[in-house]
């Protein structure tokens, strides 16, 4: 039940992504949306990866339900990335908003890789969620690299 109520919030997030940055009354609205979306999928995303490095039995449909809820929530933060969301309480570097291009190509390999993650869940082939989840970790550890303060 908490995985469909999970699904559910995500898909409802996902439907009001589009116009999320004109619905911030201010900039730390957006910081705090950005943040949420994040939150959430790093701890799916981490539910995952306790089944891909053997720290929890593995379970094909949980590691399934839980990527796809990844997959989701990959779309989410970019839009709390808006002018005037560098200052106040975020780890966002500068360069987010002067490297525009980078940040936005980070992203959308995220995204890819979250699809591509989601779609090796549904195989229930462990080796191949292995492999998925690397390849997006190493992905989400080059944008917080590039783009995230310590």
């Amino acid at each position: 039940m908490k995985i469909f109520a999970s699904i559910a919030a995500a898909s409802a997030l996902l439907a009001l992504s589009a116009p999320a940055s004109a619905q911030f009354a201010k900039p730390e609205d957006a910081i705090k949306y950005r943040q949420s979306a994040l939150s959430v999928m790093g701890t799916h995303f981490g539910r995952v990866g306790a089944m891909a490095s053997g720290r929890a039995p593995y379970d094909a449909k949980v590691a399934a339900d839980n990527a796809e809820v990844v997959a989701a929530m990959s779309k989410l933060p970019w839009a709390g990335f808006m002018p005037g969301t560098d200052k106040g309480n975020t780890k966002a570097k500068p360069e987010i908003w002067t490297e525009q291009a980078k940040f936005k190509e980070y992203n959308e390999k995220l995204q890819a890789e979250t699809t591509k993650l989601a779609a090796a869940s549904k195989t229930g082939n462990l080796d191949s969620l292995k492999t998925a989840f690397a390849a997006t970790a190493d992905t989400c550890k080059a944008c917080h690299d590039a783009f995230r303060n310590k």
